[in-house]
């Protein structure tokens, strides 16, 4: 069955907690740079959600798009345009995520495609985002079109907790 997606609102994210904190900590321990250090339980991850996400999209400045499939959340992406006002034209691509058993499916891409939607009707018109240096995501956000402006190296602590990675600042204007 192909995905459905949905821009959810708070109601949706109280409701589906559960299942938002359960795909945020399988990407972490699955090993996905997306700031999170090992060990990485439920309840840490459902604080992501509440108080960092969940508040942001209440003010109106952030929108999680999720995916599904059967009825089970399977990836989501975040649209962050909380911005100065010299910068109301961009936004910023966060937290990318499909659940290790939902991959090589093309839910990312479609996920990166339909926000990217969204983001021209608010209107914005450049779109920012940073990942880890030679990850997949790297990839597909080049096959996506974004261009690289830039790497940094040893920007973030891996999950593990073992190294430094580097990290590949991207953008794309639309």
């Amino acid at each position: 069955m192909p995905p459905s997606f949905s821009f959810f609102t708070p109601a949706d994210i109280r409701a589906r907690l559960p299942e938002l904190g359960a795909l945020l900590q399988d990407c972490v321990l699955d090993g996905a740079s997306i700031g999170f250090i090992l060990p990485f339980d439920g309840a840490a991850s459902q604080a992501f959600w509440t108080d960092n996400v969940l508040p942001a999209v209440t003010r109106g400045v952030r929108l999680l798009l999720v995916a599904e499939v059967d009825g089970k959340v399977a990836g989501a992406v975040q649209l962050d345009w909380d911005t100065n006002p010299n910068q109301a034209h961009r936004a910023e691509v966060r937290k990318l995520l499909v659940a290790p058993a939902f991959r090589r499916r093309g839910i990312a891409r479609l996920l990166m495609q339909a926000l990217e939607g969204r983001a021209r009707q608010l209107p914005r018109s450049l779109l920012t985002l940073d990942t880890r240096s030679s990850d997949h995501a790297e990839a597909l956000y080049l096959s996506l079109g974004y261009v690289v402006a830039g790497s940094i190296p040893g920007y973030a602590l891996a999950p593990a907790g073992d190294r430094l990675d580097a990290t590949t600042i991207l953008y794309k204007q639309l």
